[in-house]
């Protein structure tokens, strides 16, 4: 997967474009990444449960990406009526206050504006399992989830015509090597749109963690 990533979102993309509720790029991207933000917070919220304790996830067990997304017989009108109907408006209601940690409160801040486009289930369900393929317990293809990030963002480019703009990426990497940031930094992009410069800056400090309190930091 490491070694095919411009075919990973091009195999999703060519999909997609069968599909008539879809206008566009910039649609098509906000597909991608609401189904790639469930998938690797799935993972993520794995690997919360080994290290706490008590890990309680916000994301009841119906939603979690685990239960439904990995279920083959879930697909056609089905799949449409349970993303519709039930996945979407649960996660854009989920309980959050200001004592909710961020890395809870995130799921319902990444639904609020998120949207199902897609209008076949067939479809949709082709989608889903090419992005379920992907292993974030595997170091390579953990890593290769940052490529996939990059490849998205080289895609929006063309969306400039839709009244969107991002900054290039040679820029955003020139500037961070400008700044040249160091392990234990705090970094924050108030113009955020895309994330651009936070991969940047994330890709800028890999060489730089050697340990592994060095990465926590």
């Amino acid at each position: 997967m490491a070694n095919n990533i411009s075919g990973f979102v091009k195999s999703i993309r060519d999909t997609m474009r069968n599909d008539a509720g879809i206008n566009g790029d910039a649609q098509r991207i906000e597909q991608i990444a609401w189904m790639l933000f469930l998938k690797v917070y799935d993972a993520q919220e794995q690997n919360w449960e080994m290290e706490e304790d008590y890990f309680e996830s916000i994301i009841p067990d119906d939603c979690k990406w685990s239960n439904w997304a990995q279920n083959n017989n879930l697909t056609g009108d089905d799949l449409l009526i349970f993303v519709n109907n039930t996945l979407f408006p649960t996660l854009k209601s989920l309980d959050v206050n200001k004592d909710t940690p961020i890395k809870k409160a995130i799921v319902k801040t990444t639904f609020e504006d998120a949207n199902n486009y897609m209008k076949d289930g067939v479809l949709l369900r082709q989608v889903i399992n090419i992005i379920d393929e992907l292993d974030f317990g595997d170091y390579e293809e953990s890593h290769a989830f940052g490529e996939i990030y990059e490849s998205i963002l080289k895609e929006l480019q063309s969306a400039g015509s839709s009244g969107e703009f991002y900054t290039p990426r040679a820029v955003t990497d020139f500037m961070t090597k400008m700044i040249n940031p160091q392990i234990g930094e705090t970094m924050a992009d108030f113009a955020c749109g895309t994330g651009g410069f936070l991969t940047s800056w994330l890709k800028e400090l890999e060489p730089k963690v050697k340990t592994t309190e060095d990465r926590q930091l």
